[in-house]
């Protein structure tokens, strides 16, 4: 066995020593393509499609997640700084369900599985104090849910559960925030994070939720609406808001007009934020009704008389001759009536209570400053100032827009400013300018990059077909006349004796032989077609012939 490799080596070694460098270069060439075929083949088969398995994984729950992949043997790839990792496509769900089994991944700190496990004989300080970490938790995994946050950490901080209620004590909540690409988190998601752990957190006031991010940046603070600083902040928004709101309004119109950074707006809100309380009664006199009526009638009757006789039973008592008689006594009747009548009347009255809250505007100042219109190209472009009609119309559309009192009704002061002025927009066509000239130059850049390996690959193609063409075609030498070979098998071949005589027939030369006893590559293919016995012997002899040499 060893033998045949070892003769087959040097019959190669042989064959290689006689080729040409066109015919090397061609057989070097098929041989690095065939290889480097099945080296990709090789390699493209032995990996099979991946899917992501888990993304944006902490480095701690990131080794958790590859620990059990390694326990499971399962072939893995780490991406994204080590965030994301890709399993095997047809594995994904198979390894998410035994994952999540294990309660891989937790993410970032404890919530509530911290009371799966049955704990006996705890304090109930342990038993708080492990609640108020699972509620940690629960909301640092709930906030990292949010597409600007990447992780997040909360603290809570409640107050001792007492008998006696102390009110300068009450719950309050920090919050880290680590942001995706080092930027500024908005005032909605400020608001919702602070929001989301008050009502998560029993006692707990938006207000008493701090934010803070990894720049060290304070994204909200403690205070009360009541407070001075709550109250002034309040009001700073709202008039921020106020003078926004207005602004983009007019702003909008003129844009629609003028276009696009043709004309900017600033509004200046002067808001009132006191709060009055008005009563206020009127009497109406022509307006009487009877509110209460008393009315009270006396009659009073009374008899009086008077008599000389001694006090008895004959001068009290009245008889005919006490009346008839000298001795009567003058009698009085004396009768009274007396009527008292009281009546009060209710007059007429209007009473109205007006509330005025804060917030309303006292006084509007609006400045606007529109674009002077441009005309003509390059060195003639010059400005053309607008006509008094046409600035008129435009104030007048920033007047309505923001609602600006002007004339006789303009009991606030309102005042509204509009100029026509040139923009500087050097800068901008400077910008635009280098904008241009980067991107035709990355567009030239992907062309040349994109077109060099077809223009590497076409002049390697033309080079070796020149190679091919400059190459003379090679003689392979046989070592025996072709006409002696086929005489001696059968076409009259003898051998000579030195002297010019022979002892066979006379050599015929063959139409295939040359002139100096030599075949070409296109002869040898003819002579293989026709009788490929002698041509195998020719070969051999032509070889033992080389081997002896």
């Amino acid at each position: 066995m060893n033998q045949n490799l070892s003769k087959l080596g040097g019959q190669l070694k042989a064959i290689w020593s006689q080729l040409g460098a066109g015919q090397r270069l061609t057989v070097g060439a098929a041989t690095f393509v065939f290889i480097a075929g099945l080296a990709a083949i090789g390699l493209w088969s032995s990996h099979g499609d991946y899917g992501l398995l888990y993304g944006r994984l902490s480095d701690a729950e990131a080794s958790k997640v590859i620990s059990a992949l390694d326990d499971a043997k399962v072939p893995y790839k780490i991406s994204a700084g080590g965030g994301s990792i890709m399993i095997p496509q047809d594995k994904v769900y198979q390894m998410r369900m035994q994952l999540a089994g294990r309660g891989i991944p937790q993410g970032d700190g404890v919530g509530f599985e911290i009371f799966d496990k049955q704990n006996f004989g705890i304090s109930d300080f342990v038993q708080r104090a492990n609640y108020v970490r699972a509620v940690q938790g629960e909301l640092a995994r709930t906030i990292s849910q949010i597409d600007e946050v990447e992780s997040a950490r909360v603290m809570i901080v409640l107050p001792e559960n007492r008998l006696l209620l102390d009110k300068d004590k009450f719950a309050t909540a920090s919050v880290f925030v680590r942001v995706r690409g080092n930027s500024q988190l908005q005032p909605q998601s400020i608001n919702s994070i602070r929001f989301l752990v008050a009502n998560s957190v029993e006692g707990l006031k938006p207000n008493h939720v701090s934010v803070v991010d990894n720049l060290g940046n304070v994204l909200s603070e403690n205070s009360d609406n009541d407070s001075l600083s709550g109250l002034t902040g309040s009001q700073l928004a709202a008039r921020r808001n106020l003078e926004q709101y207005l602004a983009k309004k007019a702003q909008d119109m003129l844009e629609k007009v003028l276009g696009p950074g043709q004309a900017i707006v600033r509004v200046s809100a002067d808001i009132n934020y006191d709060m009055v309380s008005r009563t206020e009664e009127k009497f109406d006199p022509d307006g009487q009704v009877i509110r209460s009526q008393t009315k009270n009638d006396e009659n009073n009757d009374s008899l009086t008389s008077s008599s000389s006789a001694p006090v008895g039973i004959s001068a009290n008592t009245a008889t005919d001759a006490n009346t008839n008689g000298v001795a009567s006594s003058p009698v009085t009747n004396t009768k009274n009536h007396k009527t008292i009548a009281n009546v009060e009347y209710e007059i007429g009255k209007t009473t109205s209570n007006t509330t005025l809250a804060a917030g309303g505007i006292k006084r509007l100042s609006v400045a606007v400053t529109v674009a002077s219109r441009m005309e003509g190209t390059g060195a003639d472009r010059k400005a053309t100032p607008r006509t008094p009609e046409e600035i008129d119309k435009l104030r007048r559309i920033v007047t309505t827009a923001c609602g600006v009192e002007t004339g006789n009704d303009n009991t606030r002061g309102d005042a509204i400013t509009l100029e026509e002025l040139p923009f500087n927009n050097q800068f901008a066509a400077d910008l635009t300018h280098e904008l241009d000239t980067q991107q035709k130059h990355d567009m030239w850049m992907n062309l040349v990059r994109n077109g060099t390996y077809p223009v590497l690959g076409v002049i390697a193609l033309v080079v070796l077909l020149r190679i091919f063409k400059r190459t003379p075609v090679q003689d392979i030498p046989i070592g025996i006349p072709v006409g002696r070979l086929m005489a001696a098998n059968g076409n009259g071949h003898g051998h000579g004796n030195g002297n010019g005589n022979g002892n066979g027939n006379a050599h015929k030369p063959s139409p295939f032989e040359t002139e100096s006893g030599v075949v070409t590559v296109d002869v040898l293919n003819r002579l293989i077609k026709e009788n490929p016995a002698n041509m195998t012997q020719a070969i051999r002899e032509w070889m033992n012939k080389g081997r002896q040499t």
